[in-house]
């Protein structure tokens, strides 16, 4: 018996509608990558892009757990001398929450450029507005939500 291996011809994307209400960020960002991916469907095949489509909706109300909003920074260089920068996710999570939800995303998926193919297919938003409804989302439950 041979081994099953997708061709990107195979491949059919849906797109995912995740509402993150109340769920914690690393919840949210690890079961998004799952679906960008392509690891929640049958045909998954590592070294082709297999993933789907994500739209997360109500970035500003993630539940950050324990001493996160002061403890947890974000950090990034500039590229110039002594250009570390960094800001607390509590600051962050109240300027750009989508911001923050991509880097969560983006440090979940490979590092490679097919990781850089998929995070392009993620779509974050601060509330339940999207401009996706003609692509007919489905909507999917996260687990392990906190309600």
């Amino acid at each position: 018996m041979k081994t099953f291996m997708a061709k990107q011809a195979d491949v059919e994307r849906k797109w995912f509608v995740v509402d993150a209400t109340n769920v914690p960020l690393g919840r949210v960002a690890s079961q998004v990558a799952d679906i960008l991916t392509g690891k929640n469907k049958p045909i998954f095949t590592p070294h082709v892009d297999t993933g789907d489509f994500v739209i997360v909706l109500n970035s500003d109300k993630i539940a950050l757990t324990g001493k996160k909003t002061t403890d947890k920074k974000m950090r990034w260089h500039t590229g110039y001398i002594g250009g570390l920068k960094e800001i607390d996710y509590g600051t962050l999570m109240s300027k750009n929450s989508p911001k923050a939800v991509m880097h969560a995303v983006k440090g979940m998926l490979p590092k490679t450029s097919l990781g850089r193919k998929q995070i392009t297919r993620l779509h974050v938003y601060k509330d339940e507005n999207h401009a996706h409804q003609a692509q007919k989302p489905e909507k999917i439950e996260i687990k392990g939500a906190r309600n």
